[in-house]
């Protein structure tokens, strides 16, 4: 070491490089040698002696060897003397680190924790201890060497005896070299050694060793990932709910709108989210909520596609019906009607569609490749229920006609709420003194709806009477059951309303002329017995109407339930039907002052026209106006005949429905593909000796209830129970989407993009669906669109 010293005090000195000492007094220490160094030092004579802690003995050979060609004998045997004095030192000390070395790598998973009886005791001169097996629950690294027989730290020594860690020199060496077998001070040395700072940074410096860096970075941004992936759920949830409730996701600004709101509220007790949001803004921008909204929609209509393909036999009818949006534009509502695994029918809407035009052609390309993408068979179409319009239900041009040129297996069923409306309307029509009537109601409930104050005045006098206040309504053409509450929510106030008319027609405005005018007419005792006439036939007629809106009606029921009415209707048809009513309505004439019922003035028509014959006059006002009453009853009857069994379609269903009744198999299974003549045959003959029925819904029932085998039995009944179920009623299911586009695009929303609004439209309709849509799965199809994201989510497990 003093050559060395001497070498670099003349570099300082002089500036210059001289030559370095012949003999090798610079000892390098390296763990793990590489043996080419060691013969390229011996072949040029190097003066530098490389220690190796393994197998190191050959590079110091060759380098005495080489340094001792050119050696002064006097100094090289002073040299000599004292680098081997320093070899033995390094020797002694690399042979113990080979001991200790060898220990920890036999065990390099866990220390060694041999039985006590195999650790040497300690003898004192009075009692012998021994080493406590409970010792290394207390310590777990205590580590037995059998080399130095004692107890060693494993950490310390795997620590710094192989790394040569700078704070190796610190380290105690009864735990790290030497050994520990002192049982007596045992527990005293091991919480000494345990609090130590050498002891934890040994096991800082292991505990790195087994989680390098690149995996603590790894780590750390798989922390991140799953952050962001918490933050994102939050997100998809949060539309989720919005779209559920209908509630609009944006607002004027940015952070007026629900979603930011929402997702601010739930931050409050989430304070990753807070923290993410602030970072991140992206994620909330409207382009990423139509995404979003477009994936649950798309997965909610996924799940009925799926359900109506996984059928035993796959047969399904549409239901299509257009309206025109807040915005002009023309909506199409696109639903089907299946039968499910349990013989129940379902009816699901799936979509609002604009269409390019309303003609037949267009509206039947757009329900064609609504199931084009949908993966559904054009072939397996078998029914279809529409309005009466010309370009939905013509006979030539409508869509039920350019699809059946394409399925003429789609019976087409024109919608039976909407024939229902007709028939009230066609009702309301036929007597002059009900049609006035209803029109005095509806004038009414008009001035109601536009005069603020009248309504005010009106529900101030309605409140001072004993029966509880009902608000005044118009009558709407389009709306099915609205007659009758708006009739009766007049008869039941009547007083109030005469009150109220008075008392406004006293106002000198537009509105106290309109008022007057309705005070003139409700005073008449045939506008009272104008409403209790139309009350006992719209009644029967609008109960019909909201049993075929049910989802579960079928075409067998409807007619049951139609001739279930008309039997009614005839049956008030009497003298002491209209004697009822008659008296119920004077009664209240009586009661309110008002003008009696009289025989309206009668008009002598010239009698060049009538001859010599005299007119038929009605003797009394009863007479008179059981003659309107009449009226009615025979309109709405005919009407019911003409419209509900007059459809060539219909006639194919009840054809079908008496080969399940009667047994007898005719022609008309030939043309269904799924339909096996002589199977059902042999079927329906095994079905009947068992069971009794009089309806496909009540087989339906009856095979509902059977066992699995015993229902297999039956395939081609089922299927045929399946055709008859299949077929719509009405297209019920096509308004009520209606109801929702109202609540959806509003004014404030009328700038809504079609993708946003159908997808919000699936979302808000399908509430009981949309609760079943896994959000992860949502998560997983929206990170999996671009590299980007699967960077800062990664993926769900």
């Amino acid at each position: 070491m003093t050559a060395i010293a001497c070498w670099l005090n003349s570099v300082v000195r002089s500036g210059k490089i001289p030559p370095k000492p012949r003999c090798a007094e610079v000892t390098e220490t390296v763990l793990l040698g590489s043996c080419s160094g060691r013969e390229a030092s011996g072949e040029a004579g190097s003066q530098v002696t490389e220690t190796v802690l393994l197998g190191s003995s050959s590079g110091r050979e060759a380098s005495g060897e080489a340094g001792s060609q050119d050696a002064d004998p006097s100094v090289d045997s002073n040299r000599q003397s004292n680098c081997e004095s320093d070899d033995i030192e390094e020797q002694s000390d690399n042979n113990e680190e080979q001991c200790r070395t060898g220990d920890i790598l036999d065990f390099d998973i866990k220390p060694n924790q041999p039985h006590p009886k195999n650790i040497a005791v300690q003898k004192l001169s009075n009692r012998v201890l021994h080493f406590q097996e409970n010792w290394y629950k207390q310590y777990p690294w205590l580590h037995y060497s059998p080399t130095v027989k004692g107890i060693l730290c494993f950490y310390c020594v795997k620590t710094y005896t192989i790394k040569k860690n700078t704070l190796s020199k610190k380290a105690d060496p009864a735990f790290s070299s030497k050994g520990f077998s002192n049982w007596k001070n045992a527990l005293v040395s091991f919480e000494r050694h345990q609090n130590s700072k050498s002891h934890h940074h040994a096991v800082t410096v292991s505990a790195q060793e087994a989680n390098p860096v690149d995996s603590q970075l790894s780590s750390a941004w798989a922390k991140q990932q799953d952050n962001a992936r918490h933050c994102l759920q939050n997100i998809v949830s949060s539309v989720q709910y919005l779209a559920r409730q209908g509630l609009a996701l944006r607002g004027h600004e940015t952070q007026d709108g629900n979603l930011f709101q929402l997702l601010k509220f739930k931050a409050k007790d989430d304070a990753s989210l807070s923290s993410w949001l602030s970072r991140c803004h992206d994620y909330t921008s409207p382009p990423v909520q139509n995404e979003i909204l477009q994936l649950l929609g798309n997965c909610i209509v996924r799940s009925i596609a799926v359900s109506i393909q996984s059928l035993p036999v796959l047969q399904y009818s549409l239901i299509i019906d257009g309206t025109q949006d807040v915005s002009g534009v023309e909506q199409e509502s696109i639903c089907f009607r299946y039968v499910d695994h349990d013989l129940i029918p379902q009816e699901v809407f799936v979509g609002l569609y604009e269409v390019p035009g309303t003609t037949g052609v267009e509206i039947a390309r757009v329900a064609a490749d609504v199931l084009l993408r949908l993966n559904i068979p054009m072939s397996c179409l078998r029914g279809q229920t529409y309005d009466g319009a010309a370009n939905m239900s013509g006979r030539h041009s409508g869509a039920q006609a350019e699809l059946k040129r394409q399925q003429p297996l789609a019976l087409h069923v024109h919608c039976g709420s909407h024939c229902l409306n007709l028939i009230t309307q066609s009702a309301c029509l036929a007597s002059p003194v009900i049609r006035d009537a209803l029109q005095w109601v509806h004038e009414l409930g008009t001035l109601s709806h536009q005069s603020g104050k009248f309504k005010a005045l009106f529900s101030a006098v309605a409140a001072g009477s004993e029966r509880q206040s009902i608000s005044l309504r118009p009558l709407c053409p389009t709306r099915w059951t609205v007659r009758g509450k708006a009739i009766r929510a007049v008869l039941s106030q009547y007083e109030s309303v005469l009150s109220s008319l008075e008392e406004m027609a006293s106002n000198g405005s537009n509105t106290g002329v309109r008022a007057n005018g309705l005070r003139e007419r409700f005073e008449k005792g045939k506008t009272v017995l104008g409403l209790f006439l139309a009350l006992e036939v719209i009644v029967e007629l609008e109960c019909l109407n909201k049993s075929l809106q049910k989802r579960t009606e079928t075409i067998a029921g409807m007619r049951r339930s139609i001739d279930c009415v008309r039997s009614t209707l005839i049956g008030k048809r009497n003298e002491d039907s209209f004697q009822e009513v008659f008296q119920k309505a004077v009664a209240m004439v009586d009661s309110l002052g008002m003008e009696s019922i009289q025989i309206p003035h009668q008009r002598q028509p010239p009698k060049r026209y009538t001859g010599g014959a005299s007119q038929h006059t009605p003797k009394s006002a009863e007479e008179h106006y059981r003659t309107e009453f009449y009226k009615m009853i025979d309109c709405v009857d005919a009407q019911l005949q003409d419209r509900f069994f007059n459809q060539p379609d219909l006639d194919v269903l009840q054809k079908l429905e008496e080969i399940l009744l009667t047994g007898k198999v005719n022609d008309i299974v030939d043309h269904y593909p799924e339909l096996n003549r002589d199977n059902l045959k042999v079927q329906l003959a095994m079905f009947r000796t068992k069971n009794t029925f009089k309806s496909s819904t009540e087989v339906a029932n009856i095979m509902r209830g059977m066992a699995i085998e015993v229902r297999g039995l039956f395939d081609q009944v089922e299927t045929l129970v399946r055709l008859l179920l299949v077929i719509p009623v009405s297209s019920a299911e096509a308004e009520r989407s209606f109801s929702a586009l109202r609540r959806l695009k509003t004014w404030l929303r009328s700038t809504m993009a079609q993708v946003r609004l159908n997808s919000i439209a699936v979302c808000h309709v399908h509430q009981d669906k949309l609760d079943k849509v896994d959000v992860k799965q949502i998560c997983q199809q929206f990170i999996s669109v671009n590299d980007r994201r699967r960077h800062v989510f990664g993926y769900f497990k």
